[in-house]
């Protein structure tokens, strides 16, 4: 009987001991997976921060996190005294790193109330995009971006690129994205963000961008999308905009 209990109260120590291990071992895997590589330190949302906050309110609504300087966003800020005075362009939500291109100065928010003016006589087109179509999901109402088309093989007609308008305004920019509980093809729009499961992942879901356009250009954004693929780029003012071509298998190395 002795011997008995002996036995299984050695089993019941190995096991114990066995599950302190593992749970040793999950929980270094991350610094492990560190070791060696290069990390930095940002910012990661962990409260829903509306739009309009200004950058001296989110002490609360952030926390410091090192992460390998391969998964740091572009424009990740380290400090919120970085961002000075600037406020939140759009809603940021938890799990995301806090990006200057998020943030845009308090007057310039104010003096449209989060709202963009679309000029006089210009329509609104909506189209769908993967985020590394639209400048990573960076975008946001107000900005401005220069749209290329793309086309494939077809029907004969030889693959070609161009870069077709510059400056268009972004008016409004959504995110559509599935969730855990339905199907891939059930999505629900949502604000400008979309939830990344961890610092430095891009956004999930397609991004459903608004542009001013006249209606000629209205017309040739329309029939890319359809018939081709579109890809935004962000474009300051003063950006060079000259030297673009129609770019082609036999011209895209020269």
């Amino acid at each position: 009987m002795n011997r008995r209990i002996l036995g299984i109260s050695a089993a019941v120590m190995l096991a114990v001991f066995g599950t302190l291990v593992i749970v040793g071992y999950v929980r270094n895997a991350d610094a492990r997976a560190m070791e060696g590589k290069k990390t930095v330190n940002v910012l990661v949302v962990q409260k829903t921060i509306a739009a309009g906050t200004p950058a001296s309110q989110l002490a609360e609504s952030v926390k410091a996190q090192s992460v390998i300087k391969d998964d740091e966003a572009m424009g990740a800020v380290a400090n919120v005294d970085d961002l000075n005075v600037l406020v939140a362009s759009a809603q940021l939500v938890p799990g995301e790193q806090l990006v200057r291109g998020r943030f845009i100065d308090a007057s310039a928010y104010q003096a449209t109330g989060g709202q963009v003016d679309v000029p006089k006589g210009l329509l609104q087109t909506t189209v769908a995009l993967d985020p590394e179509r639209a400048v990573g999901g960076l975008l946001s109402p107000g900005m401005h971006v220069a749209v290329t088309a793309s086309f494939d093989d077809k029907n004969g007609d030889p693959a070609e690129t161009h870069m077709i308008l510059h400056q268009i305004l972004v008016t409004n920019v959504q995110v559509t994205q599935a969730s855990d509980k339905t199907s891939k093809s059930d999505s629900s729009s949502t604000d400008i963000n979309a939830t990344a499961t961890k610092p430095g992942d891009a956004p999930s879901g397609r991004f459903l961008v608004t542009l001013a356009l006249d209606a000629p250009s209205s017309e040739r954004v329309v029939f890319a999308a359809e018939r081709g693929s579109l890809w935004l780029s962000n474009e300051p003012a003063g950006a060079p905009t000259t030297g673009t071509k129609d770019v082609d298998r036999l011209n895209v190395l020269s």
